[in-house]
């Protein structure tokens, strides 16, 4: 099993979840915020999800109030923000930090593998994961980047 595989983290409703639950899909990770310029990415996370969760593709949102305090409310705020406002039916975890003494294990692990432009820090709310079937860390995206520009990573990932 991955070290990716062997992390856990808790769901919005804060029950436990195994990222071993997700081996053999692929799986994209973010950082969420609802109140941020880069919000209305959850709906093209939400078509991404749509489109090929049959394949095998799993969107994994993990909100985060570290920059500008963007998602402040709680998990029923989150809830809420996702559900009503974006349409989101991909899992939601409960808020979590990605950077500092803090920071979640996943985003721990996601930046050691992939550390991107700031030294293995994340810049801002809406950076993305992609984790292949074997539970590797692919690809890394920035917050702007938006979800039909990763579409071509996805499909290509689905098919190895």
């Amino acid at each position: 099993m991955t070290p990716f595989h062997q992390l856990t983290a808790n769901s919005l409703r804060g029950e436990p979840v195994s990222m071993a639950d997700y081996a053999g899909k692929l799986i994209l990770v973010v950082n969420t915020a609802s109140h941020c310029g880069f919000t209305p990415q959850y709906a093209g996370l939400e078509a991404l999800y749509q489109k090929y969760a049959p394949q095998g593709l799993v969107v994994l949102g993990f909100p985060c109030n570290q920059f500008g305090q963007q998602e402040p409310g709680s998990a029923d705020d989150i809830a809420q923000t996702c559900h009503i406002h974006y349409g989101v039916s991909f899992p939601m975890f409960e808020k979590v930090e990605v950077n500092g003494h803090a920071a979640h294990p996943i985003f721990r692990y996601l930046k050691d593998q992939l550390p991107g432009v700031l030294g293995g820090r994340i810049k801002w709310n809406f950076t993305k994961y992609l984790i292949g079937r074997d539970g590797k860390p692919l690809k890394r995206f920035a917050p702007f980047t938006s979800p039909q520009k990763m579409e071509a990573a996805i499909i290509s990932a689905l098919k190895s």
